[in-house]
């Protein structure tokens, strides 16, 4: 229970944050993201291990540091941490479409944006499994740090591509919040979000595997 506790919380901190950030009109979201990753990944890591992302537990699923069951449980929470991050910003900045809102930039093509999903979240994935998993870096007290600047990176780098969700909790618990709030269907662009993070993470789980033996990983995470 502690566990699911600690997901929802730095779930909803994390989307909670980004809209925030959008909503209010400030164009440093990436770096709200990234830095709100980053703390909570220390404060939680040592609990839960601090995913915070549906791919991301996919990803230490696949790599076998969890169980399917504990990586269904670790979604659940992941997502309605989302809904709820997504409508409390959407009340905090006094009801701003744009804090809900996530979707890929203005004439960027499905495959693009896809692409993007996928690259971010490969990045992610593949740093999260090296810095927190692998034997060479246990007990480094700077995992938080890479994991939150390769968001701010992605971010910057992809986001106004896709959006830079590079997290299903991300871009459901938003559109969901919109279609909640609003009724605006959001199930065309939906899907990148589910989509683009599973293909990489699972490319990043495989890669990491095929990169460190057995002999080299632990199971901090």
């Amino acid at each position: 229970m502690k566990k699911m506790i600690v997901e929802f919380i730095g779930t909803f901190f994390l989307v909670f944050a980004i809209g925030c950030t959008v909503g209010s009109g400030s164009a440093i979201a990436g770096l709200a993201f990234g830095s709100t990753l980053m703390v909570m990944v220390y404060a939680g890591g040592h609990i839960s291990g601090a995913h915070y992302n549906p791919a991301v537990s996919l990803a230490i699923y696949i790599r076998g540091s969890m169980t399917a069951l504990q990586m269904f449980q670790y979604w659940v929470v992941q997502i309605f941490g989302g809904i709820f991050g997504g409508i409390m910003s959407y009340v905090v900045t006094g009801y701003n479409q744009v804090a809900i809102t996530h979707a890929p930039g203005a004439d960027v093509t499905v495959m693009n944006a896809l692409l993007a999903e996928i690259f971010g979240t490969f990045a992610l994935c593949y740093v999260v499994l090296n810095v927190a998993t692998a034997k060479a870096n246990a007990g480094n007290s700077f995992y938080g740090m890479a994991i939150g600047f390769t968001v701010f990176a992605m971010a910057v780098g992809l986001g106004p591509i896709s959006g830079g969700a590079f997290n299903p909790a991300v871009g459901l618990g938003r559109n969901i919040t919109e279609t909640l709030m609003n009724g605006t269907s959001t199930l065309t662009h939906m899907w990148l979000y589910v989509v683009g993070p599973f293909i990489g993470a699972l490319l990043a789980a495989l890669a990491f595997k095929t990169v460190i033996t057995e002999d080299e990983a632990s199971d901090k995470k």
